[in-house]
């Protein structure tokens, strides 16, 4: 008897520590998301000031950032911030780069995964050492590429060069390898085409793997910054990332604007991540055990 209330004694503890030290982490981690939350409501001169919480909450902030109202001593021509154009290309821009890049990956894992072909293996393990180059290093190739092709300043030239991903490819693969091969062979004797086996057999069992990597590539895309950068000239094609800049540098430093944007820029992402979190777990749990 002693010996088990011992054992369920020192079981209690270590899920006491547990939910201790997980408590400890969360809270580090939302300490950020904290301080921007109190900053995005705080005025201009209460920024720098040593207190989290706003003497004086100014919910005016986010109407300045959505252009509905222009902060005290600026003028409307001075203060031209478009919000909603930059959100507007942040959104069309992360979801064709979503849908280009799942849909490319999905035919390319296919084809590694379910396909017979000479040196498929090789070209495989050659199209994965690709994730070994790191991105500023493709960055410059591409930039030439997109300017020779006339896709400079366009959002062609934002869409393209992420439309294609080596790690989408082995994630999708992962599950497609974890299918069996008898299904296809079914699929075979009722008269389908591989491409019929792709979309009314594989991918219906893939759809854990498919929304995974569209919730990575959207947010990748959405977060997305010096590419944006480096391939846009006109203001009316400035991304969110790029947009924000504004505020540190022709506003002198509006740090409570800026903090109210990045609130509004995280809203997508976060509805994103709470509709579709049963999905991205089981997703990352069914990629890693299968192959």
């Amino acid at each position: 008897m002693r010996g088990r209330r011992a054992s369920r004694a020192l079981r209690t503890f270590q899920v006491v520590l547990g939910f201790l030290f997980l408590a400890a982490f969360a809270v580090v981690v939302l300490l950020p998301f904290c301080w921007n939350l109190t900053v995005s409501l705080k005025p201009l001169a209460e920024v720098s000031a040593d207190h989290w919480v706003p003497k004086t909450l100014q919910w005016e902030n986010y109407l300045y950032v959505l252009g509905l109202r222009t902060p005290p001593g600026f003028s409307s021509k001075a203060f031209n911030i478009q919000f909603a154009r930059w959100y507007f290309n942040s959104f069309f821009i992360a979801a064709w780069t979503t849908l280009l890049q799942v849909t490319t990956c999905a035919f390319a894992a296919f084809a590694f995964s379910r396909l017979v072909w000479r040196g498929r293996d090789k070209v495989f393990f050659l199209y994965l050492a690709t994730m070994m180059i790191p991105g500023l290093v493709t960055s410059i190739p591409n930039f030439a590429l997109m300017f020779k092709l006339g896709l400079y300043n366009s959002y062609a030239g934002l869409i393209i060069p992420g439309a294609f991903s080596a790690f989408g490819t082995f994630l999708l693969r992962q599950f497609m390898l974890g299918i069996p091969k008898s299904l296809d062979e079914a699929a075979e004797m009722d008269g389908a085409s591989p491409f019929q086996i792709l979309w009314d057999v594989i991918l219906p069992l893939t759809r854990p793997g498919l929304i995974t990597l569209a919730i990575f590539t959207f947010m990748g895309s959405w977060g997305s910054f010096f590419w944006p950068l480096i391939m846009i000239k006109d203001e009316y094609l400035r991304t969110l990332p790029v947009g924000m800049l504004a505020f540190n540098t022709n506003y002198v430093q509006q740090t409570n604007l800026l903090m109210a944007g990045t609130m509004l820029t995280m809203l997508p992402v976060l509805i994103l991540f709470i509709v579709l979190q049963r999905y991205l777990v089981e997703g990352i749990q069914l990629g890693a055990v299968k192959g």
